[in-house]
């Protein structure tokens, strides 16, 4: 199998790649020691090989370089692999852990039995491993499930390295499409856009030039519109001026701009694209979740309300009683406007008394016997949701029962959930898909109360549903201002409110990390460099934490970072924190992916097959090498993943501020640093200091806070959900909406 192949004046080693001392995921940086033959001496290599494993002969071209620390080395710019030949190279390729189930006992005995021909017996004549003593059937199953799966991999991957396409994309090109990934690509480059989330237009277009295909043909115009409006929703938009939809497209497309027009008039007669407003244009997802939407919010609002009779100023009073204080003016007109209307929102930051509203709210339905729903969008917000109010709360998915078999919901308009009220928290969170699978599942008679801070990051999804609805000034909406939670003792409201204000500075900041006082809940470490910010957090994780605070990092420690790049960012962060804090745990690899015994990891996706979804977090409870599977503890379930479905795991002792979104932990790491100039926004660090529930530390350059304070333009999201809620409530009430 073979890499790249540049010109052939550089100089060319080849020998058995022996050792990998270190190895880069993301760009398949590699730093290695090669052998010439059984008494050669390693020669230390580095360059770029994406997937190559120990054992493998190597035939690499570049030239020799003197490092000043570590001595002469061969830097190489491309490289030839191919499958080893001779017994040593196998028994070195078998070693490595690549097939699982053949360790390093095992890889000795299959070689000492088959030789030089051991890779053939596996590839073709698999059955006869059991003439290896410890090797049955369950054995060579798994190892020639493994074989094949490799197979696969390395061969869409050497076909896919010059194309900048990661290993995690490479194994979901090869869970989606085994072994015809290769075949796929080399016939339809432009699919993978549509039917693989991360590979975008640029990797298959350059896959597609590479094999000959048209430059102006009108496959490719027609893939670079639809990615030009995908990317927009990937920013959040959910819709698309057509004007600037031309000459963004036209731009990457490096073409024409009336070719790109007529090929979005084509799109639109095939309903790939649809109209919005006069010369705005959707994917057609997104004017159905819109459509759906409004239309089921108007007939909400206007069907008759199934609650029994409630006395609501009584009621209130009751609540108070119940409560044992008195409730602000806002609270009480919280909970009025919650029973009195069918659709309401309550809105407000932290500590302003959301909390009182909803436990009153439950209470006063429950004595009247009503059918109460809770639900949020996070595992973690839903249980905190139930905390609060003293009943069963769940997240949306749960709540409206996926089923994989159809690729939909189960609830919705003809199958309704069975609630007089629904109060949906972290309303915020919902983007405009989920929105409309929720609000379209609602009984008619029901009434909605969403909950959420208008001032927090929107969605990761596309739309700004909550933000939309209270512009729209066609829902009551109850403004909370007032604190209460904490209020004169609570350093992280009175900072979190400081922030909306735009007031800049940051506390106070400690040069020593070991000065961070405990009596105070928020603290600012400066940080004068990306290498100073790591070593600071990693020395708060594994020492200070844990003895000053009496901390369990992994239960109570959130470190929240705005960039996954770069020394400061997500991925270094987590490899650093990991080696800090779970130095020995019993360690895998499994395709690209590092699992560690005791490891705390976030699922990246929604999984509705094994009911864990984007955003819950786990620990790694165990990892079967033979079998190539990792046991991964959510709260009280035990879930195995297999091979292939790892990819849709992270490490997760540091995560984005966005994927942090509905939940709350007792510590917040937040590093804040000027690499990270590019997510420095208001909302962001608000977002992020209000998911602390007692303590958060700040670790960075108060430059850095200061810029992000100062810099209250988020990026307006463009959407069509207020005019085609305003059309439906418009509409003849006699009118049939559904």
């Amino acid at each position: 199998m073979s890499g790249s192949k540049p010109n052939s004046s550089a100089n060319s080693l080849e020998g058995v790649l022996e050792r990998i001392t270190f190895y880069n995921e993301e760009n398949g940086f590699l730093i290695g020691k090669l052998k010439g033959g059984d008494k050669t001496a390693e020669i230390a290599v580095v360059g770029k090989a994406p997937k190559v494993q120990c054992g493998e002969t190597l035939v690499l071209l570049g030239k020799w370089v003197n490092h000043p620390k570590h001595g002469r080395q061969f830097s190489f710019d491309s490289f030839e692999s191919k499958l080893p030949a001779s017994a040593y190279g196998i028994r070195k390729y078998l070693a490595s852990g690549l097939i699982h189930g053949i360790g390093k006992t095992y890889a000795n005995k299959i070689v000492d039995k088959f030789g030089a021909d051991t890779l053939k017996v596996i590839s073709e004549e698999s059955g006869r491993l059991r003439e290896v003593e410890g090797i049955g059937k369950k054995r060579i199953k798994s190892i020639r499930e493994a074989w094949e799966e490799q197979k696969a991999v390395r061969e869409v991957m050497m076909f896919l390295q010059t194309y900048g396409v990661t290993d995690a994309l490479c194994l979901r090109l090869v869970r989606k499409y085994g072994n015809s990934a290769k075949t796929i690509l080399e016939t339809d480059p432009y699919r993978i856009i549509r039917e693989i989330k991360g590979i975008g237009f640029k990797t298959a277009d350059k896959i597609a030039l590479n094999l000959g295909l048209s430059n102006n043909g009108p496959e490719r115009i027609e893939a670079g519109i639809l990615h030009t409006v995908q990317e927009a929703e990937d920013q959040g938009h959910n819709h698309v001026e057509r004007r600037e939809l031309v000459i963004q497209a036209a731009n990457l497309l490096e073409t024409d701009s009336n070719e790109v027009d007529k090929r979005i008039d084509v799109l639109h007669e095939g309903e790939d694209l649809v109209p919005s407003t006069t010369d705005w244009v959707q994917l057609p997802t997104s004017a159905r979740a819109e459509l759906t939407l409004a239309r089921c919010l108007t007939h909400l609002m206007r069907t008759r309300s199934s609650l029994p009779p409630i006395q609501v100023e009584k009621a209130i009073v009751w609540a108070q009683d119940k409560a044992g204080f008195g409730f602000a003016d806002a609270q009480m007109e919280g909970i009025r406007q919650a029973l009195l209307s069918k659709v309401s929102i309550l809105t407000g930051g932290p500590g302003t008394g959301k909390t009182t509203i909803l436990r009153a709210l439950v209470s006063i339905l429950k004595a009247k016997k009503a059918k109460v729903m809770l639900a949020a969008p996070t595992g973690r917000a839903a249980r905190r949701m139930a905390e609060s109010a003293s009943h069963f709360a769940q997240t949306v998915h749960r709540l409206l029962k996926f089923d994989p078999s159809h690729g939909g919901f189960t609830m919705n308009e003809q199958t309704p959930l069975s609630c007089d009220f629904l109060i949906m928290d972290e309303a915020s969170m919902l983007d405009l898909r989920l929105a409309a699978a929720l609000i379209r599942s609602i009984p008619a008679q029901a009434h909605l109360v969403l909950v959420g801070d208008a001032d927090q990051l929107p969605s990761v999804g596309s739309g700004n549903v909550l933000k939309d609805l209270i512009d729209s000034k066609l829902l009551t909406v109850t403004q909370l201002e007032v604190t209460f939670r904490q209020a004169e003792d609570s350093g992280i409201v009175r900072l979190a409110h400081g922030i909306l204000d735009g007031r800049t500075g940051p506390p106070s900041p400690l040069d020593d990390p070991q000065a961070i006082n405990p009596r105070h809940d928020v603290h600012f470490i400066r940080a004068n460099s990306p290498e100073e910010c790591v070593a600071h957090v990693t020395l708060l994780c594994r020492e200070i934490l844990p003895r000053k605070f009496s901390l369990n990092v992994r239960a109570d420690v959130q470190i929240l970072a705005p960039l996954h790049r770069g020394i400061g960012g997500i991925g270094n962060l987590n490899d650093q924190i990991r080696d800090a804090i779970n130095p020995t745990g019993a360690t895998q690899v499994m395709g690209p992916f590092l699992f560690r015994e005791g490891d705390k990891v976030i699922q990246t996706r929604n999984n509705y097959d094994k009911d864990v979804f984007n955003g819950d977090m786990g620990i790694v409870d165990a990892v079967d090498t033979l079998n190539g599977k990792v046991d991964i503890l959510f709260d009280d379930r035990r879930i195995t993943y297999e091979r292939m479905e790892v990819t849709d795991l992270q490490p997760a002792y540091a995560i984005s501020v966005h994927k942090s979104q509905g939940s709350e932990y007792p510590v917040v790491i937040f590093p804040l640093l000027k690499q990270h100039f590019m997510m420095l926004q208001r909302n962001l660090v608000y977002t992020g200091l209000t998911r602390a529930k007692k303590k958060v530390i700040f670790v960075g350059d108060p430059a850095a806070y200061a810029m992000a304070i100062r810099n209250d333009k988020t990026l307006e999201r463009q959407t069509d959900l207020i005019r085609k809620l305003k059309e439906c409530m418009a509409s003849d009430p006699q009118k049939k909406l559904l």
